[in-house]
C-alpha cells in the first residue's frame, strides 16, 4: 500500500554517511530511526531512482540545493534525499553535488524503507533492480502533508519549486 497524505511515516531506518565526527555520530555510515528524526520537524523529502543518474544529478538534487534558502524561509527544518543506494555511494554523491549542510543524503540500501512507503520502482529490466520512484513529500512531525509522485519517466511534480509552493 502506498503512503498517502494524512498518513504517519512508517517506522524504519535510513543511513547517512557522516563526514565529520560530532553530535554523537562517528565518521562513516550512521543509521537513524526515521521516527526519531522527524519528531517536531518540518521536512521536505524527495526520493529518486539512483545516485549519479542523469535526471537525479542534473536536475533533482541541484533544484533543492538552489532553493535551499527559500525552503528554509518557508519553515522547512531539513531537506532529505532518499535513494536505494548504500551510505557510501550517497556520501560520495553528496560530496560531488556539494550538498553538505543543505540536503541530507539518506541511504535506503536494501530498499526496505522505500518498500514500506509503497514507493518502489522496478528497474530490473534496465539492470538496476528495485529502486525508488521519483517523488517529493512534505512531512510535519512525522505526518505526510503533501505527496507528489511522478509518472514513470517524468520529472514534473517532485521538484523543489513544487515543494516551495506547498511548504
Amino acid at each position: 500500500m502506498t503512503i498517502k497524505v494524512g498518513d504517519t511515516l512508517p517506522a524504519g531506518t535510513l543511513a547517512e554517511f557522516i563526514e565529520v565526527e560530532g553530535n554523537g555520530c562517528s565518521v562513516g555510515p550512521n543509521t537513524f530511526k526515521v521516527e526519531d528524526l522527524v519528531k517536531g520537524k518540518k521536512i521536505a523529502i524527495f526520493g529518486l531512482p539512483g545516485a549519479f543518474t542523469p535526471t537525479c544529478s542534473a536536475k533533482h538534487v541541484p533544484g533543492y540545493l538552489a532553493h535551499y534558502e527559500a525552503l528554509r524561509a518557508k519553515g522547512i527544518d531539513e531537506i532529505w534525499c532518499i535513494s536505494v543506494n548504500d551510505a557510501f555511494v550517497m556520501g560520495a554523491w553528496g560530496r560531488e553535488q556539494k550538498a553538505g549542510g543543505k540536503v541530507r543524503m539518506m541511504a535506503d540500501g536494501s530498499g526496505a524503507y522505500t518498500t514500506a512507503l509503497g514507493l518502489t520502482l522496478d528497474l530490473t529490466a534496465r539492470g538496476m533492480g528495485v529502486r525508488s520512484d521519483r517523488y517529493s513529500m512534505l512531512v510535519v512531525d512525522g505526518v505526510v502533508k503533501s505527496l507528489n509522485r511522478e509518472a514513470p519517466g517524468k520529472f514534473e511534480v517532485s521538484t523543489a519549486e513544487t515543494m516551495l509552493s506547498q511548504a
